[in-house]
């Protein structure tokens, strides 16, 4: 048998087509090649058509039939992972009735921060294990605030899976983790938080059945089947956020294990089985895609939002035209570990969550006209970028979460050899990388909700890693004295 997993992400749509008996990917498609389009009409907007979504997913779909290793009649389930922490409102004929609202836009950043103080931090944090903050519940409170002639038109609210999972079965609903992402979920009831619902005065009706995340979520309608070339009644069998994805396609499922991803945004992802926040809520708790009642498992993510989107600007305006990230990477190997001096803050893509919600902007700082070429400013940015990292987990390490290995798919950030070695000094844990993506870790997850693999160490018997990058005591002494000073410099952006 065979399973498709999508991964709906903010810069394409990638699918996966696994073969369940091997275990191993057969084959892949990424839509569009470029980049796709962010809309951001307002500073700290970010808005994505649904539409585009789903248009590329097809096209992904069309592109994997056509590899002559995959058989369509084969197919058994869809497993999907998506951006997290968007709003998407549709209408009774299941429309968008506005681009959706995605992961980096800050603009219900001060709503959620009034939530916060007038539902009480210490009974917003205990019930929620996050401030509303700048997630999908307080996003829709800006919808109400501002478009109230759309509001009154909403059917149901979705996150950008649940979007994906309609368009293919017709059918609305979430996942208790989701809902824990767009903090509309109540971890000490175990329930859709009425906290949150009754403070922002949502409808309840607006929210879908809630279903659990391995399970039979809806079947592919006869119509939809026939646009993609797939045969009806094709189970989606998960679906989880991008993040909590990523873990479980590194087999990142028991407390103490930590996953990383550096594309657009970098993350770090830890299993507890405590019911532990950030009283900042500088780091975020939600439910992991194994989390049940009686069984608590619970995901503790650092999301950093400017890591990746810094390198692919360094790209399009300071590297020479037609350079790839290849290339960066071994220019910035030419500058010693330090930059000599240069520093950059990466924070250009909205308010961080780990900032304290503050948008501080990036910044390039102590060039020097006579040293530093762009060589330099792309070794920097590598740096500034693995500095974020490491300021968040010393974050983490608050919450309990202290990382001996990180594992990590080799993508990204993590085709730098730079960016892997001053990570892995810079924080002292060894790194493991696996050819392993968001799409085939919804394949795979697929094949578990649908009752093909019985276990979850059954699903990852095929799974391997293919490179560690270990500590390197002769690169800490200048990333040490390197991060302490780009320490200083966020600390005097944060109080401007």
């Amino acid at each position: 048998m065979q399973t498709i997993g999508y991964d709906l992400g903010s810069s394409s749509v990638k699918a996966s087509i696994m073969d369940t008996e091997t275990g191993e990917c057969i084959a892949s498609a990424l839509y569009p090649r470029e980049e796709m389009e962010i809309s951001a009409s307002h500073p700290g907007w970010a808005e994505q058509d649904p539409e585009m979504w789903w248009k590329y997913a097809s096209m992904a779909t069309a592109e994997l039939l056509g590899n002559p290793s995959v058989d369509a009649d084969a197919i058994a389930a869809i497993g999907i992972s998506y951006q997290m922490h968007g709003l998407v409102i549709v209408d009774r004929e299941l429309k968008p009735l506005r681009p959706s609202i995605i992961w980096c836009d800050s603009r219900a950043v001060d709503i959620g921060n009034r939530a916060l103080e007038s539902l009480g931090r210490e009974k917003c944090l205990s019930a929620l294990l996050n401030s509303p903050g700048n997630f999908t519940a307080s996003k829709l409170a800006w919808v109400k605030e501002n478009e109230p002639d759309i509001y009154k038109k909403i059917y149901k609210i979705m996150l950008p899976g649940d979007y994906l999972a309609m368009k293919l079965t017709g059918e609305i609903c979430i996942t208790p983790s989701g809902l824990s992402e767009g903090i509309l979920w109540d971890f000490r009831k175990n329930e859709i938080s009425s906290l949150v619902i009754d403070h922002f005065g949502i409808d309840p009706s607006f929210i879908p059945d809630v279903v659990p995340v391995f399970s039979i979520q809806g079947k592919l309608t006869p119509g939809t089947a026939g646009l993609l070339g797939l045969k009806k009644g094709i189970p989606v069998t998960y679906r989880a956020g991008d993040q909590p994805n990523n873990a479980f396609s590194l087999n990142v499922l028991n407390p103490g294990e930590i996953a990383a991803t550096a594309g657009t945004s970098g993350v770090v992802y830890g299993v507890s089985d405590e019911i532990k926040y950030d009283p900042k809520s500088r780091v975020n708790t939600f439910a992991h895609v194994n989390h049940e009642m009686n069984k608590t498992r619970l995901g503790v993510l650092l999301c950093i939002n400017g890591t990746g989107i810094l390198n692919s600007w360094i790209k399009r305006n300071v590297a020479p035209a037609g350079t790839g990230y290849n290339e960066i990477n071994r220019l910035a190997g030419t500058v010693p570990p330090g930059s000599e001096g240069l520093a950059i803050l990466p924070f250009g893509n909205g308010s961080e969550r780990m900032l304290e919600n503050n948008d501080t902007g990036c910044h390039i700082a102590n060039m020097n006209f006579n040293i530093h070429t762009r060589n330099h400013i792309m070794r920097a940015a590598q740096e500034g970028i693995v500095f974020a990292f490491r300021h968040g987990m010393d974050i983490m390490e608050q919450t309990g979460i202290k990382p001996e290995i990180i594992r990590a798919g080799h993508a990204n950030m993590f085709f730098s050899p730079l960016f892997g070695s001053s990570l892995a000094s810079l924080t002292g844990a060894t790194i493991e990388l696996y050819n392993t993506d968001g799409s085939q870790g919804a394949a795979r997850a697929a094949a578990v909700g649908a009752g093909i693999y019985l276990s979850f160490s059954e699903a990852f018997g095929g799974l391997t890693v293919v490179d560690r990058i270990f500590p390197d005591r002769e690169l800490l002494p200048a990333l040490e004295e390197s991060y302490s000073n780009w320490l200083d410099l966020l600390q005097r952006y944060m109080n401007t």
